[in-house]
C-alpha cells in the first residue's frame, strides 16, 4: 500500500477541489447543445456577401436540429455535434429596388465533416433573371462565406466552450488537455478522409490551372503589406490566425482552412508563399506571388497563383475575394470599390 503521498496523483482526493472525480479523470461530458445553438445564430444571422451586381444576407435561422457536447476522458477532449440547419437569405440587385428571397439549408454539420467539406444548398422563392444571380451570388460566395463561420463555430465550441471541463489541482495548474484536432496523426487521418472523398491518391496527376486577379485599394502599398502578414492585422478578417511573417516562416487561417509558407517577403513590394486549401489533396500546395503598385490615388494588386487543382479553381478564385479582399475592403477601410 502506497504511504501518504505516494500514491497515484489521479486518485488524491484529499488535494483537489473537485473531490470524487479527480480532474474530472473518469468520462465527463458537457452538453453544448444550447450554446451552439445560440453561437451559430451569431455567426451566421447578418452574415453578408456581395459582388459588383448587387449582395445577399442571412435573415433567419429557420431550424438547428441536433445536438453537441465536449467529453472529457483521461484529460483528452472529445467533441461530438451533429447539426441540420435551415435558414432563409435576402438579397437585391444594384440596378433594382426589389428584394429576392430564397433559403439554405446545411444538411451535414458534424465531426466527420471538415467546414470545406460542408454542402450547402441554396434555393430561391421566385423564377427570374434577378433571383437566379442572387441564388448564384449565396451558391457561391455565399456558401464559402458559411463555411467559413461554421469553422470559427468549431474552433470556439474545441477552444472557449470547453474551458473548465479539465479540473485545476489543488495548486490551480489544469492538465494539459489533448484533443484529436490538434495531434499530427489526426492531421493525417483528415487528409487521407478529403483525398478518400474527392477520390484523390497519392500518386494520381492532379490537373492544375493558374489564377491570376487584379484588385484596387484606397490605401498606401505598406497598407496592404502589413495586413497580409502582421498578425494582428490577419486576425481582424481571417479568424484564428497562426502566422510567422519570415522567410520559411508558417501561416494558417480559418482555423487552419488555409495554410502555407512563407517563401519571400519584400517589405511593401512583394509577397510570396506555398498556399493550400484544406480540402485539397494531402501534400499538394501552389505558389503565391502577390506584387504591389502603388499610384498616387490607389494601391494596385496583382496576385498570381500557380498550381491551383482544376476542381477547385472557382473555389479558390471565389476564396480570395470573398475571404481576403472583400474582408480587407470592410474591415479596415481600404475602398469599396472592385478593381
Amino acid at each position: 500500500m502506497a504511504k501518504w503521498g505516494e500514491g497515484d496523483p489521479r486518485w488524491i482526493v484529499e488535494e483537489r477541489p473537485d473531490a470524487t472525480n479527480v480532474n474530472n479523470w473518469h468520462w465527463t461530458e458537457k452538453n453544448a447543445s444550447c450554446w451552439s445553438k445560440d453561437r451559430l445564430k451569431e455567426l451566421l444571422i447578418g452574415l453578408t456577401v456581395k459582388d459588383e451586381e448587387g449582395s445577399c444576407e442571412i435573415k433567419e435561422l429557420e431550424s438547428i436540429d441536433g445536438e453537441a457536447s465536449a467529453n472529457n476522458r483521461k484529460s483528452k477532449l472529445i467533441f461530438f455535434y451533429e447539426w441540420h440547419i435551415k435558414g432563409t437569405w435576402s438579397g437585391m440587385l444594384k440596378k433594382s429596388d426589389k428584394k429576392q428571397k430564397g433559403k439554405f439549408e446545411i444538411p451535414n454539420l458534424s465531426e466527420e465533416n471538415t467546414p470545406a467539406e460542408l454542402d450547402v444548398t441554396v434555393s430561391a422563392d421566385k423564377e427570374n433573371d434577378d433571383s437566379y444571380k442572387l441564388k448564384e451570388l449565396m451558391r457561391i460566395k455565399g456558401s464559402d462565406a458559411i463555411r467559413g463561420k461554421i469553422a470559427l463555430y468549431i474552433q470556439d465550441l474545441k477552444e472557449e466552450f470547453s474551458q473548465g471541463i479539465i479540473l485545476p489541482t489543488k495548486d490551480n495548474k489544469v492538465v494539459k488537455t489533448k484533443t484529436t484536432e490538434t495531434t499530427n496523426e489526426a492531421k493525417e487521418e483528415m487528409n487521407k478522409l478529403i483525398i478518400n472523398t474527392k477520390k484523390t491518391s497519392v500518386g494520381v496527376k492532379i490537373h492544375t490551372k493558374k489564377l491570376v486577379t487584379r484588385e484596387e485599394f484606397k490605401c498606401r502599398a505598406s497598407d496592404i503589406y502589413r495586413a497580409l502578414t502582421i498578425k494582428e492585422m490577419v486576425q481582424a478578417y481571417g479568424g484564428d490566425v497562426q502566422i510567422e511573417s519570415e522567410k520559411g516562416g508558417k501561416f494558417s487561417l480559418m482555423g487552419g482552412n488555409i495554410s502555407g509558407e512563407f517563401v519571400e517577403l519584400v517589405p511593401d513590394k512583394k509577397i510570396v508563399q506555398k498556399w493550400r486549401l484544406q480540402s485539397w489533396p494531402a501534400g499538394h500546395q501552389s505558389e503565391v506571388t502577390i506584387e504591389f503598385d502603388e499610384r498616387e490615388d490607389c494601391t494596385i494588386l496583382s496576385l498570381t497563383q500557380k498550381g491551383v487543382p482544376e476542381s477547385e479553381f472557382e473555389q479558390t478564385m471565389n476564396g480570395w475575394k470573398m475571404n481576403y479582399w472583400d474582408r480587407m475592403r470592410q474591415v479596415f477601410g481600404f475602398g469599396a470599390r472592385l478593381f
